[in-house]
């Protein structure tokens, strides 16, 4: 580093005496330099020096300035205690004064606020505020500085200590030094780079120290000795570099860490109070005691060194990079001091530092590590130009005096030249006998050994040497001269092979004998041989040359440049030199460039460089090619035109091809060829020739169904499906029919094939079987019937759902029906047609899967509370289970009466069960009485699932207390005190409990329920001996109206043992007699028996009533027994007749009430009041229970 001085003036005033310059300033563009000098302000051109305008304001000496960081104004304070802002346009806009002299200012870093220090006060001035805002201090401030976010200020105090305060003038830290009031605090700056996300301050005091410390007042790193007292410091570069100026009437350079690096200048006269950096330049201002203002630039210059790829270069002047060119690997050494030289070896680096020479080395010699460690110091301070290490040894340059020293500090030799050095390499060696090629002013090109004293002249130039390098084999030498030539030499015999103008550096490269490149006026040129030379446009010059990457180095940095060798490489390939061209391609070029390569091998026959070139670029089918032909060759195969017609045709020169095997003799090969590329138009040409060479017109069939299957692969299968029909290959045609379910195609060629056998039926059973895996079932069974395949037909059939032609079709098959009406039920039962269901389960053998399905559609509908279903699906397997019975399994009587009383259960469930959930209901109370007294009865023997018996019950209590059943009432309430009380129920059971307990304790006699055989009242609870539903007195079952479920005026009676059931049906038709039988009844111990008799002289059974009974008996049922004589006197139309299916047969009712008018469900037998049951139908279309349609026809005898 130098600096050099642009401009100085010398400040005094009218009397010619000298004003010190306290503070100086730039402007944020660099323009402008402020200084404060005795009473003024002068405002400087920062790059010329001359005065722009001295400002006038202040009555007393000015001890400090400072430009706002926005560039509009700028600040000055001073003894007379007013601080004055002023605009960038030089006109004074605000002041303000403070109590004592204004020591020093600084604007915020990020906003308009000006921090000004007077002996004991902070004043904070911003445009926003009208105001300034002031704070005391302790002690004197000497010194302030912001911190670069603006949010705090440290306070230098001359008491030693630093005072760090918040924008708002708040103290957060204090930092005492140890010196104390000894040591005041003149000079401290904030860090622009934060350390661990810290603030680093920057304290120097008059103890001649520097030291550094965080926010928290904590020190940071070493505390540097300074040798005097420090009065100004600032950071330049962004942070990188202090500016310390003071009582030694010097300006010195540090680092951030406090290294001192170099002396700005030369020294001054007094003391240097004030010093400043230009914002975008290298350019420090320095003010004096004396009045002095120098400007100096500081120029850095380039400390590098670079051996092949390994590149080592100084970075913020104390530390050194070593960067591997080829993988961009840096390392940094850092030497903490200035370092001067850099020299880099092999596995060695040197760096020159002030008062020493430092040697490091890679650990274990590795070459391709980045890892140095220290071996050698040598404590020696020399001035040197150049400097160069090798192995064991430094070389120093002194103009003509090159020196050999030891690691040691040993100098071992000394050559001195007849003029003064401009170049050295290194051009390596043994260790301790290195070789280095020297480049004299006087044109000289030396070769010096170190263990040599006598230098080797090799070539000599008229002008002086710039560079040189020396080929990798060292037989060739490349000079630069002054006048921007490049002379290549032949050191054998010292001849100039070639020269090349306008070339300042050259480099020879590493791994090319012939190749080298030179570089000038933003031009380089890469030269190969004796062929001409490859230009490229590249800034800087170039400095190393290593296979295809170029290290160039321009505006002080290095860069690696991939450069095509593409050029230099056709240069040899134009010449086929196929050895000089592989070696050059090995350097680095392009796949394109490996793959001409490659070719241009193969087309002359070089075999073993064209195998390697497509091993480079990985083309296993060309390396196959070669180790063909090379095998072909061993075996003396020496038909060249072919190798060349089938190079060719892996290019995909086909034509050519074809025509160099008709030149070789060979036209199969190409029709073969033209086949398998699927060339089929070119193939027709070579079909003549292979006719005329033996061939057959299956030729044409084999090219016709190569061409089908092109076309398919291709994605072409219409075309393909064509080809295979026109080629007699129908099988394949209609598989890609298949494939992509071309219907109307499929269609036309079942229609066209013939059911004659063999290939002809395959081809009809798998267009029939495509188009019915399509769901083209008619079609399907079209081809079925054309084939005469019944049992596919068949399938068809159900697969379509055509259930009347499938069943028609069971008349030739019989077999199977198992098949056709399996399917058919689970067609019937998913449609809800369970009936009809179930008929076809039986048909189809399988009655367990009818009672399986209607089961488990019973037990969903119980889970989903769907009771009037679970209902229908009980009768429907009520229904079943008399069939079965009827067909002789007996055990199935006992089931179908268990699932008739369960669907009676239900069915009676359902309203009970929307009347507890629902809040409207169609049902009067009394009915819903009726029918909740029904179920309470019903549910005494057995309890279904899904019913709630807590339900049931809270409804027949919620019915009975608005219709006067108290009695009831308190019955049931006890009843469900007994159950489990749902919690949200609790409440309103007690409740109920209450309110009934409030009335009297007997039932109305409106609800009783009369016995129409006895006549007979019965309470409302029955015991739980009596048979539910049955009268208590005579044991006579009830006959409910299914709507209302009121108890209808109907008595069954049973025909005389011997008295067939059709010869009743003709007797209840036949007309009365009015003198026939009248009703007899017999009571004696044992029986009781009721007789319709034509002796007997009582007038009518049903009205008498019984008078007593034997206690023993009251729970047998009379049964009522009509004779023939008895059956003539009857009307017909005041009995009721169900007929049963078998084995029940036939149930006889007489209505003792003929006005109240009752019918009976010709189906499910349930007995109504015509109105109710009439008027279901008209609602609903069919039966209530057993939801049978009023004009269906159902089979009576069975399902």
């Amino acid at each position: 580093m130098r600096t050099v001085l642009k401009w100085v003036d010398k400040v005094s005033d009218r009397d010619k005496q000298e004003q010190g310059v306290f503070a100086l300033c730039f402007s944020p563009d660099g323009a402008q330099l402020v200084a404060a000098a005795g009473q003024a302000v002068l405002v400087y051109d920062a790059v010329t020096g001359n005065l722009i305008q001295p400002l006038k304001g202040h009555k007393d000496t000015v001890y400090c300035v400072d430009y706002s960081k926005d560039g509009k104004r700028f600040a000055s304070g001073s003894a007379d205690k007013n601080v004055i802002i002023w605009s960038s346009k030089l006109e004074g806009i605000v002041k303000y004064n403070h109590n004592d002299a204004v020591q020093c200012l600084e604007f915020n870093p990020v906003s308009a606020q000006l921090a000004s220090c007077g002996s004991n006060e902070l004043v904070l001035w911003s445009p926003q505020l009208k105001a300034v805002q002031k704070h005391k201090s302790t002690s004197r401030i000497l010194c302030c500085s912001w911190t670069p976010d603006g949010q705090y200020i440290a306070l230098g105090l001359s008491c030693g200590a630093v005072s760090v305060r918040s924008r708002s003038g708040e103290q957060k830290t204090r930092i005492e030094r140890p010196g104390g009031e000894d040591t005041p605090i003149w000079a401290v700056a904030w860090s622009p780079i934060k350390e661990d996300n810290n603030d680093i301050l920057c304290v120097t005091d008059w103890g001649q120290t520097m030291s550094f410390y965080n926010f928290s007042g904590k020190m940071v790193g070493k505390e540097r000795a300074l040798g005097f007292e420090p009065l100004c410091v600032r950071y330049i570069s962004k942070g990188e570099f202090l500016l310390v100026g003071g009582c030694n009437k010097s300006c010195f350079l540090y680092t951030r860490d406090g290294i001192k690096l170099a002396q700005i200048g030369d020294s001054h006269q007094s003391w240097v109070w004030s010093c400043a950096a230009k914002p975008s330049a290298s350019h420090i201002a320095v003010g004096c005691q004396d009045g002095k203002i120098s400007m100096f630039q500081t120029v850095f210059t380039q400390v590098h060194g670079i051996y092949k790829e390994k590149y080592a270069y100084r970075e913020n002047l104390t530390d050194v990079i070593i960067q591997n060119l080829l993988t961009d690997q840096k390392l940094r050494i850092k030497c903490r001091d200035l370092v001067k030289k850099v020299a880099i070896y092999k596995h060695r680096l040197a760096v020159q530092l002030g008062d020493r020479v430092t040697i490091y080395e890679l650990y274990n010699g590795d070459a391709g590590a980045m890892h140095y460690r220290l071996k050698e110091k040598l404590s020696m301070k020399v001035e040197c130009s150049l400097l160069v290490v090798t192995s064991s040894h430094l070389i120093l340059c002194h103009d003509r005096v090159l020196q050999c020293v030891t690691f040691g500090g040993v100098h071992e030799r000394e050559w001195e030249t007849d003029a003064s050095v401009r170049y050295i390499r290194v051009i390596g060696g043994p260790p301790n006998r290195e070789g280095l090629l020297i480049g004299l002013a006087n044109g000289q090109v030396l070769k010096i050994f170190l263990d040599n004293a006598f230098p080797v002249e090799l070539v000599k130039l008229e002008t002086s040497v710039k560079c040189l390098d020396i080929s990798p084999s060292r037989k060739k030498l490349a000079v630069v001269n002054d006048k921007d030539q490049c002379l290549v030499y032949n050191l054998s015999d010292k001849q100039l092979l070639f020269q090349e103008m306008n070339a300042k550096f050259v480099a020879w490269n590493t791994s090319c004998e012939d190749m080298l490149c030179f570089s000038g006026n933003n031009t380089l040129s890469i030269k190969a041989s004796n062929f001409a030379e490859h230009q490229l446009k590249i800034q800087g010059f170039v400095v190393g040359f290593c296979s295809s990457k170029i290290f160039c180095f321009y505006q002080n940095k290095m860069s690696t440049i991939d450069v095509p060798l593409s050029a230099p490489m056709y240069q040899y390939l134009e010449k086929k030199l196929f050895r000089e061209v592989y070696e050059i391609a090995c350097l680095g070029v392009t796949e394109s460039d490996w793959k001409t390569l490659a070719h241009s091998a193969l087309d002359s026959f070089n075999l073993e460089i064209a195998r390697k070139a497509f091993i480079r670029i990985k083309d296993l089918t060309y390396l196959e090619l070669i180790h063909d032909i090379q095998n072909r060759l061993e075996r003396g195969d020496r038909e060249n035109d072919v190798f060349l017609a089938e190079i060719l045709s892996y290019r995909g020169k086909f034509k050519e091809a074809g025509r160099m095997y008709a030149k070789a003799g060979r036209p199969e090969k190409a029709l073969q060829m033209y086949t398998d590329l699927r060339m089929f138009d070119l193939g027709q040409e070579f079909l003549a020739a292979a006719a005329a060479a033996g061939g057959t017109d299956m030729d044409k069939k084999s090219l016709l169904r190569k061409k089908a299957d092109w076309a398919n692969n291709i994605n072409e299968p219409r075309a393909a499906a064509q080809m295979y029909l026109s080629a007699g290959d129908t099988l394949k045609a209609v598989d890609i029919m298949i494939q992509h379910s071309w219907v109307d195609m499929l269609v036309e060629v079942g229609r066209k094939t013939s059911s004659s056998g063999g290939d002809a039926d395959i081809v009809l059973k798998r267009i029939a079987g495509a188009l019915r895996s399509m769901g083209q079932l008619d079609l399907a069974a079209e081809m079925y019937r054309k084939l005469g395949a019944d049992e596919s037909l068949l399938e068809v059939h159900i697969e379509a759902g055509r259930w009347s032609e499938a069943i028609a079709a069971l008349h030739d098959l019989p077999s199977h029906r198992a098949k056709v009406y399996l399917p058919y039920a689970r067609y019937l039962a998913e449609n809800d047609n369970f009936v009809q269901a179930q008929k076809a389960y039986h048909k189809a053998g399988h009655p367990e899967e009818a009672f399986r399905v209607v089961k488990h559609l019973t037990e969903n509908a119980i889970t989903e509370s769907r009771f009037n279903d679970a209902s229908y699906y009980y009768w429907l397997l009520a229904k079943q289970a008399l069939q079965l019975a009827s067909e002789g399994q007996q055990n199935m009587l006992r089931k179908y009466y268990e699932y008739e009383k369960y669907a009676t259960i239900y069915y009676a469930y359902h309203s009970i069960q929307r009347y507890s959930e629902e809040p409207f209901t169609a049902y009067s109370l009394e009915d819903l009485f009726n029918i909740a007294r029904y179920l309470m009865q019903e549910t005494k023997v057995i309890q279904p699932p899904g019913v709630s018996q807590f339900a049931l019950l809270l409804a027949v209590t919620k019915l009975a207390r608005p219709l006067g059943a108290y009695k009831l009432a308190r019955q049931v309430l006890s009843k469900i005190h007994t159950l489990r009380i749902p919690p949200k129920y609790q409440e309103y059971v007690d409740t109920l409990s209450l309110m009934v307990k409030g009335k009297p304790y007997h039932d109305s006699e409106e609800l009783l329920v009369m016995c129409y055989r006895c006549s007979s009242y019965n309470p409302l609870m029955t015991p739980q001996t009596v048979r539910p539903n049955a009268c208590t007195n005579c044991g006579q079952q009830f006959v409910h109206s299914f709507v209302t479920f009121e108890v209808l005026p109907l008595v069954e009676f049973y025909l005389e043992e011997g008295l067939s059931e059709s010869e009743a049906l003709k007797l209840l038709e036949s007309p009365p007699d009015d003198n026939d039988s009248v009703w007899t009844q017999n009571i004696d111990s044992n029986v009781q028996s009721m007789r319709l008799d034509e002796s007997s002289p009582r007038p009518d059974p049903f009205s008498a009533r019984i008078v007593s009974y034997d206690g023993s008996t009251t729970d047998d049922l009379v049964p009522v027994i009509a004779n023939r004589a008895s059956l003539r006197t009857l009307d017909i139309s005041n009995v009721i007749i169900c007929r049963y299916p078998k084995p029940l047969g036939v149930r006889f009712y007489r209505n003792l009430l003929p006005d109240v008018q009752v019918t009976a469900c010709p189906h499910c037998h349930k007995i109504f009041h015509v109105d109710d049951y009439e008027s279901s139908i008209l609602e609903k279309g069919y039966c209530p229970f057993c939801r049978v349609p009023a004009d269906a026809n159902e089979d009576l005898e069975g399902l």
